[in-house]
């Protein structure tokens, strides 16, 4: 396998994971990290990238909602947008520092633009969010964290 496919596979599992379908980027990131034949920040950044994109997707999802809302295929249930929906008209754009959770992430950032958060800030929070997310993940893998 190519490097390149290689990063493009990880970019595509990442985008993924963000988006409506249950892949674990992580375990992907995990894999290549301890490979120890790529350079872990080049990693960190391709996963970032990816899910970040993934996520602007759902914020895209949820300022077309209401055209969208009842496709068969749309990602999130109504009780599941009704609970994010009220954490983040409680946390506001804050929550979206959350957006790197597990089953509460992505229907925060389709809140996000459901609620019409900003798109630059909205991108700020939530790349802050998965970044540091990757970097953890990275640093345990490493043993920097012991």
């Amino acid at each position: 396998m190519t490097d390149l496919a290689l990063y493009a596979g990880l970019f595509l599992v990442a985008f993924a994971a963000a988006t409506i379908f249950p892949m674990q980027s992580e375990a992907g990131l995990v894999v290549l990290i301890l490979a120890k034949q790529y350079p872990v920040l080049a990693l960190i950044a391709v996963a970032t990238v990816g899910n970040v994109l993934g996520s602007a997707v759902n914020w895209l999802l949820g300022v077309g909602i209401e055209r969208l809302r009842a496709k068969r295929w749309f990602p999130v249930s109504q009780p599941a947008l009704d609970k994010a929906q009220r954490w983040y008209r409680r946390y506001g754009k804050w929550s979206l520092l959350l957006s790197w959770m597990p089953v509460i992430g992505d229907p925060i950032t389709v809140v996000a633009g459901v609620l019409r958060e900003p798109f630059p800030i909205f991108l700020l929070l939530v790349t802050i969010a998965k970044t540091a997310r990757y970097g953890v993940l990275a640093a345990a893998t490493l043993g920097v964290m012991d």
